[in-house]
């Protein structure tokens, strides 16, 4: 492995500044979620109630569990019904000046459980597919709508340990409106006018015509049978598309999203066009995330449990990320043989403008959270630069993670530890003053395991039937990477592609979305009964035989819990893919 001093000082300027802004963000987010007044409330506090009248919502009536997740997939299967509504009908709706058609109905699907589940996973060129009005009307408000719900479940989860002898959690109608209104739309705002102040477009014209300067010849073509399928022609202009983006981006990276307005995502000029831009989208992936690791702290009371988990989270990422740049840096090891220069490294699928330290760290930090955005294509990373993104997704999304998701995975590997230490020293397992039983590890080994079984599944069924073969465009380790990579994407609610399959086909959009929803939602129905069953406990205090969750013991004990429970699994499937894939580099 090899590194820059160029890359090494930008990595320590982001996680400098994200370390930074990680106290006052999380404090304003715990006074939202309190119920505090905050400097917001002055200009929408009358904006919030007047949504609570117009939806018939008593803001002091709290829920239960139960309560709590049936108003989450009610509201999220609401979602559905609309966005998959506008993709099909979307030739017949306004602000489509390119015309485009309403999606299929396997694209459609696939696309809407994608943003109602927070994954983002594109099977469509955005700026060939969507209208305006789809990419507005429907993706860029199921982006708000979709990491609002992460949110506010692990707000639940927090009150489940705050709370003792109830069985009230919150009402997920106050927390989700709470959650839009003075945090994600206003971070928005500031972040759409940054990157609009650095050329990122924001528009409704139709797209717009440029002159060639050489023009370009279309040849005529012809079937097996002699017949004219595409006539002869000569090109004089170039069709560039824009749209309303810079709104899109916005919350696309600070809601942990991904989607992007264009389908080469965060690499396309018109959506990231400056190495200033490139950092506002990378801080904007990890922020709120790791804000919320602080506002636990806050919300329980003891905020060495937030930094905890904070430090715990970067003890994880920082390695990977270093791992990342030196094995790109590094370069392809058959071109040693070839007499190439590669002082450069690997620039294969990388910005000239950004280059491999930008576009490693963005790798890891998109796949560490749930974001998948990219701004390099992973498929053309070295088999073990590539494998970096990979294992970051199946560590269940808990480093950093995706706005909520990320945190109440990783309090869910924070059970796990807890319950492994008390079995050690003779004790039930304490955390936070509340007893960890049956029940709670019950749920919590249904919310770890369900994502690597419909993965692991859903690779098997690709790699074993035509229909999923039939998408691969590499053979070997790098179609099974590939493969293995859509379903870990799409189990682990990401989004990012490795790039080199051919997913828009009835058999993987099917399949992906039915992977997207498992990952989704029997994670979120474990997770809210776990906060159920917590708030109806009392709390116990502490004594001579309590572990202390704060310590550095603590946090190496957690970082090897989520190591061990969360790659282990996959690493025979890895083996398989970009292991192997290194090791036939090495003996060509």
């Amino acid at each position: 492995m090899s590194f820059t001093f160029q890359g090494l000082i930008q990595y320590a300027l982001y996680f400098g500044i994200l370390l930074l802004l990680t106290k006052p963000l999380g404090l304003y987010m715990a006074k939202v979620y309190q119920g505090k007044k905050t400097f917001m409330e002055k200009s929408l506090g009358w904006l919030e109630r007047l949504l609570y009248k117009i939806a018939g919502v008593d803001a002091k009536a709290e829920m239960n569990w139960r309560q709590y997740a049936v108003a989450v997939i009610m509201f999220s299967v609401g979602g559905f019904v609309l966005l998959y509504a506008i993709l099909r009908l979307q030739g017949a709706l306004p602000m489509n000046p390119q015309n485009f058609p309403g999606n299929s109905p396997d694209l459609a699907f696939n696309t809407a459980v994608s943003f109602i589940t927070n994954t983002n996973w594109q099977s469509y060129g955005g700026e060939s597919t969507m209208s305006y009005f789809s990419q507005m009307a429907g993706l860029t408000i199921q982006n708000f709508i979709s990491a609002a719900c992460g949110m506010a479940i692990v707000v639940a989860l927090i009150r489940g340990f705050t709370r003792k002898k109830t069985n009230l959690i919150g009402n997920f109608w106050v927390d989700m409106i709470r959650t839009n209104l003075y945090i994600l739309l206003p971070l928005s705002l500031i972040l759409a006018v940054l990157l609009g102040s650095q050329g990122v477009v924001q528009t409704f014209n139709p797209n717009v015509t440029a002159p060639l300067i050489e023009k370009s010849v279309v040849e005529e073509k012809k079937d097996d049978k002699g017949v004219i399928t595409q006539k002869a022609d000569i090109v004089t202009e170039q069709s560039i598309a824009v749209g309303p983006v810079a709104s899109q981006i916005a919350i696309k990276q600070l809601g942990t999203n991904g989607g992007g307005f264009f389908n080469a995502n965060s690499a396309h000029p018109f959506e990231n066009p400056t190495p200033f831009s490139s950092f506002l989208e990378m801080l904007a992936i990890l922020l709120i995330p790791a804000a919320l690791c602080y506002m636990f702290g806050v919300m329980v009371g003891d905020r060495r449990q937030g930094w905890a988990l904070w430090i715990a989270m970067a003890v994880i990422l920082l390695p990977m990320t270093l791992f990342c740049m030196g094995m790109e840096q590094h370069g392809n090891p058959n071109f040693s043989g070839l007499g190439i220069d590669q002082t450069a490294g690997n620039m294969e699928g990388k910005e000239t403008r950004f280059g491999i330290a930008n576009s490693a760290i963005w790798a890891t930090v998109t796949t560490a959270a749930s974001n998948g955005s990219v701004n390099a294509m992973h498929d053309s990373f070295t088999p073990l630069g590539g494998m970096v993104p990979m294992l970051m997704m199946q560590m269940s999304e808990v480093v950093f993670g995706g706005v909520g998701s990320g945190l109440y995975g990783m309090l869910a590997f924070v059970l796990v530890t807890v319950f492994i230490a008390g079995l050690m020293v003779g004790r039930t397992p304490e955390y936070l003053g509340k007893k960890i039983q049956a029940f709670e590890m019950k749920m919590v080994s249904i919310a770890i395991l369900i994502t690597p079984l419909v993965v692991l599944v859903g690779t098997a069924i690709a790699v074993v039937t035509e229909a999923g073969r039939a998408g691969i465009f590499n053979p070997g380790a790098q179609g099974f990477s590939e493969i293995l990579y859509a379903f870990t994407s799409a189990g682990n609610n990401n989004g990012s592609a490795f790039a080199g399959l051919s997913a828009n086909t009835p058999f993987y959009n099917t399949a992906l979305g039915i992977c997207m929803l498992f990952g989704r939602f029997w994670i979120i129905i474990p997770i809210l009964a776990i906060a159920g069953s917590l708030a109806e406990k009392n709390t116990v205090p502490p004594s001579a035989g309590t572990l202390p969750t704060h310590t550095p013991l603590f946090i190496a004990v957690l970082v090897g819990t989520v190591i061990m429970v969360g790659v282990l699994t996959y690493i025979p499937a890895v083996a398989l893919g970009p292991i192997a894939e290194h090791f036939n580099l090495l003996k060509h």
